[in-house]
């Protein structure tokens, strides 16, 4: 009996133990949040490319649509190669310094295919950040669209991106400053959305309006292309705020859940205040009411629960659409496409809610809980000084950069006659559409 059963019993030993035994060897590689963090980079690749795109082309006019798309894929090119000779270095370099990563990792010196960032892959990790680095200053474009030289948008879109995103990245995400006084920023409030706002006012107060600045023929050309690109902004959003968890776990969920929560409420609400408004809710609202929600969850989706998902999007979906009016119709700011109003106030909303809702004695909207020593007032300071710090940080940047690139491009803004054509003929030589 002991010799029939004994074969048996090492043979059922051995197809237990030997593939524990080799998954053993590479226990620091998880597949899963591996894999998790490969989808989110193509989901932010997408938000962009096609997404940020087409919803930006649809919201100029037949003359200057092609030019746009050109900028936003012009801006992943270049800031892609910029993000492998000293992006990653700068925002997530192993420096001891509190204000930026240093230069030891440029050109990705020292990352082989074994390297690790945690429990995945360095190459993963620089790729989902570098995402993050190609949206911030494309989400610039849609403050001078229709009236800026494409030479002085790439040279401006590079040096800003050097000298502000790549920067503040580290102060938050990359062991730097803020981020050791517990800035809760869990996938870009303070990072990309008030750097990439505070940027967009800067630029659109020192460009100009366009000549025809609120006037009938400044409306969308095309909003079905609007909708597709706003509809793949929300798909591409869940990359953007449940990969920030770096991991395939319970973070992650939540960050999902509580994203798409937020966005659809701040969809409603633009709605609801239109149709009281004027009598009819309109689609762009609609699909601007939605980008508001997801730019106000954005820095909160790692510290909120569902119920706190519901006052974030309603939160942002007021505030967001009354500083829209407010910027166009009362200020006349031309902020063609209204990046500060929706991202840099969002992103500004979402980051004080987000010190206040991580609070765990909130009842339904209690949050995931201070850290230890925080409380909500201590925590609302940090995420002030977030803020302020990151806000100013940018115009002050922003406006040195401006008059450095106009300087060197003999002027930003194209001539009246260039503007009058569309960027289209006048930068490309090509046309959107054929007829």
């Amino acid at each position: 009996m002991t010799k029939n059963h004994t074969p048996k019993a090492l043979l059922a030993f051995l197809l237990i133990s030997l593939p524990s035994l080799a998954f053993a060897q590479d226990d620091a590689l998880n597949g899963a949040n591996t894999a998790w963090i490969l989808t989110s980079t193509a989901l932010v690749l997408f938000m962009t490319l096609p997404g940020l795109s087409l919803f930006y082309a649809g919201l100029v006019r037949t003359k200057n649509v092609l030019s746009v798309l050109m900028q936003c894929f012009s801006i992943a090119v270049v800031i892609s190669l910029l993000w492998l000779v000293v992006g990653y270095s700068i925002a997530f370099g192993p420096a001891e310094s509190a204000w930026w990563g240093g230069l030891s990792k440029s050109f990705f010196s020292g990352i082989t295919i074994d390297s690790m960032s945690g429990d995945i892959p360095e190459t993963v990790f620089a790729s989902f950040q570098m995402t993050f680095a190609i949206i911030t200053p494309a989400l610039i474009v849609g403050a001078f669209v229709e009236r800026i030289k494409f030479s002085a948008m790439l040279l401006f879109s590079v040096l800003w991106t050097l000298l502000v995103y790549f920067p503040v990245a580290n102060w938050v995400w990359g062991g730097g400053w803020l981020g050791q006084r517990g800035l809760i920023d869990f996938a870009g409030g303070t990072v990309v959305h008030v750097t990439a706002g505070v940027g967009a006012l800067v630029f659109a107060i020192m460009l100009g309006q366009r000549r025809d600045f609120l006037s009938a023929t400044t409306l969308p050309h095309n909003l079905t292309m609007s909708f597709t690109g706003a509809a793949m902004l929300w798909v591409g959003w869940f990359g953007f705020n449940a990969g920030s968890a770096l991991a395939a776990d319970n973070a992650a969920g939540m960050a999902m859940f509580v994203t798409h929560i937020s966005a659809a409420t701040g969809a409603l609400t633009w709605m609801l205040i239109e149709w009281f408004k004027f009598g009819k809710p309109s689609g762009l609202g609609a699909i601007t009411g939605m980008v508001a929600g997801l730019a106000t969850i954005t820095p909160a989706s790692g510290s909120v629960g569902p119920a706190g998902a519901l006052l974030v999007g309603l939160s942002g979906g007021v505030v967001c659409y009354f500083a829209t009016t407010y910027l166009k119709q009362t200020l006349r700011i031309d902020d063609s496409l209204d990046v500060f109003p929706v991202h840099g106030v969002g992103g500004i909303v979402g980051t004080l809610l987000a010190g206040i809702l991580v609070s765990g004695n909130l009842g339904i909207f209690s949050g995931n809980g201070y850290a230890d020593g925080m409380t909500m007032a201590s925590q609302l300071g940090v995420q002030l000084l977030g803020i302020l710090a990151t806000g100013l940080y940018t115009a002050v940047l922003t406006f040195v950069l401006y008059k450095l690139v106009s300087a060197m491009t003999g002027g930003i803004r194209v001539t009246a006659e260039q503007e009058q054509q569309g960027l289209d003929i006048t930068d490309h030589e090509e046309k959107g559409y054929s007829m």
